[in-house]
């Protein structure tokens, strides 16, 4: 296992880390003052874009990017610290072309999707010209489990007809975003996971309404969480995405790089918020001392590194399984990370925002923003219980498999322990 980083990845982390600090970071201030005044998306997103797009900057996330699409072609391992860089400043990743919810919808179609569906939709996505959504999760089910979903998709005659009620939908009320891809059932009477499929919905359909746009952690995202209705919305028959009874199976496909993803920006943001914390640690007095010299801040700056370096060498550690075996080999990593990295994020940020006493909860700094969205993601990645169960189910497996080899306690009772190495060398 070796995570030491090309010379190609070492060249591009330090041309992002130039980029970001030239380029983005200077326009903070403009962004958000821009959505403040309802101007959105910002003007200097779009200029910065065509700015990375003509230096290469582009299209990193997709280890089998297409010859003729813009960008560079890289792994999942190669990818994770290029993430972790763009993460730092969380509306960034964009600018590379490499955000969420568009780099796990042209990754679905760049696998599924037939030429006709490519050339509509993922040609100019790759470009960067639009945006889109991925719309599985609804208000009346609990959606970590998918094959709850119950948005009907019902075939007539050349067409598909949709009904139902989507929420949390990131990026609906995006302009630029031209179209979403949508999870649902078209045959209730299959097994659970044959049920679903994936279809293309333009955005523009009629019948698709954007009901509301839905605050979370009481920040109002001006790309949108939106909740979203189809009333009798009409596709046709050659917008499924793959096969009918697909849609979990596909879901399932999408997920695994897109939380290294997430996982690495959180990352970043770990790197930020501990940044701040020592920067004010230095410069802020209290009753005669500089805060970092008292000691529980101390220890919450060493907790902060060492949880930091962890949660990287395991993400690392799930990227390079995923390029190696695939998914389904390195899904036990992904629920790891999942579960692990969020809490952390938002350990690391709560510990900033009482280093920096009230300004911490003010927009002044970012950090409170980034505590709300490690929160966030402790349930938009899927709930830390459900991954906790998934790495518990796993343990138990190796337990059964286990207890062949006299690991219980009997054997250690009576001497005849076999130890994991000498286990795995039989």
């Amino acid at each position: 296992m070796d995570f030491a980083f090309s010379d190609q990845t070492s060249d591009l982390q330090r041309r992002v880390s130039h980029f970001m600090t030239e380029y983005v970071v200077p326009h903070e201030n403009s962004y958000h003052k821009d959505i403040s005044e309802g101007v959105y998306p910002p003007p200097v997103l779009e200029d910065l874009k065509a700015l990375a797009k003509d230096e290469g900057l582009w299209n990193f996330f997709l280890p089998t990017l297409p010859e003729s699409a813009p960008g560079i072609k890289l792994s999942n391992l190669e990818y994770a610290p290029l993430a972790e860089i763009m993460g730092r400043v969380y509306w960034a990743s964009e600018v590379f072309n490499c955000s969420a919810p568009d780099t796990g919808n042209m990754e679905l179609l760049h696998m599924f999707a037939t030429p006709k569906q490519k050339e509509r939709w993922l040609t100019p996505l790759f470009e960067g010209e639009i945006r889109s959504c991925f719309m599985m999760t609804e208000p009346d089910v609990a959606s970590s489990d998918a094959t709850n979903i119950q948005l009907s998709i019902r075939r007539d005659g050349d067409e598909y007809v949709l009904n139902g009620r989507k929420w949390f939908i990131t990026g609906a009320m995006d302009p630029r975003a031209e179209v979403a891809i949508v999870i649902g059932i078209t045959d209730p009477d299959a097994v659970a996971h044959k049920r679903h499929s994936q279809i293309i919905v333009p955005m523009d359909s009629p019948g698709l309404i954007i009901e509301r746009n839905i605050s979370y952690m009481n920040h109002l995202a001006p790309e949108g969480t939106c909740e979203v209705i189809y009333r009798n919305v009409r596709v046709p028959v050659e917008n499924l995405l793959g096969e009918e009874g697909a849609g979990f199976a596909l879901a399932q496909a999408r997920l695994g790089p897109g939380r290294i993803h997430h996982c690495m920006r959180s990352i970043g943001q770990c790197e930020v918020a501990l940044d701040l914390m020592c920067q004010r640690a230095l410069e802020r007095r209290a009753f005669g001392k500089y805060l970092h010299e008292y000691g529980n801040i101390g220890e919450w700056i060493a907790k902060a590194r060492i949880e930091i370096e962890q949660a990287r060498l395991l993400v690392l550690k799930t990227a390079w399984l995923i390029d190696k075996n695939g998914n389904k080999a390195a899904s036990n990593e992904i629920s790891m990370i999942t579960a692990l990295v969020p809490p952390l994020q938002t350990r690391i940020l709560n510990r900033a925002i009482q280093v920096f006493g009230a300004m911490g909860l003010s927009p002044d700094t970012p950090l409170a923003y980034l505590w709300s969205w490690g929160r966030a993601l402790q349930i938009l990645d899927g709930p830390d219980e459900v991954h906790y169960r998934a790495v518990a189910k796993n343990e138990m497996k190796r337990a059964q498999e286990d207890r062949g080899n006299n690991i219980t306690p009997e054997g250690y009772q009576h001497g005849r322990f076999i130890s994991p190495i000498d286990a795995t060398n039989k």
